[in-house]
């Protein structure tokens, strides 16, 4: 089955648990037609480049699926039309990465500095 990574930005003004409940609606996109969410991973609220619909920062998510092309149609149409997504890309992978994302990873080196420098 086909591997996918697929990564949404979320409006800035949305709490945690609206965050989540955007990705708990995405893997249920994805499960109810026969697909597989492997892994959920939310990146937090970070900075954008420049501004997006008048949003200068975004909560990213990234999830990781084993689904055939026409569920991943699905999955960003039904993306397109949701109002508190405003940017998001599915690329298809060879294979998916083992543990944390690069980005999560870079997440915890920066925690970790930061608990260097106040000790």
């Amino acid at each position: 089955m086909p591997l996918y990574e697929h990564v949404f930005l979320a409006r800035q003004d949305l709490s945690q648990s609206q965050v989540d409940a955007l990705a708990t609606t995405a893997t249920e996109i994805v499960e109810s037609n026969n697909g597989k969410v492997v892994k959920t991973e939310t990146w937090g609220l970070k900075n954008l480049a420049y501004k997006i619909k008048r949003n200068r920062k975004a909560h990213f998510v990234m999830l990781n699926i084993e689904a055939p092309g026409d569920v991943v149609e699905e999955l960003e149409r039904q993306t397109a039309i949701n109002e508190d997504v405003i940017r998001w890309l599915t690329i298809r992978v060879d294979e998916h990465e083992n543990g944390p994302s690069v980005m999560m990873r870079k997440s915890d080196r920066d925690n970790r500095r930061r608990r260097d420098r106040e000790n």
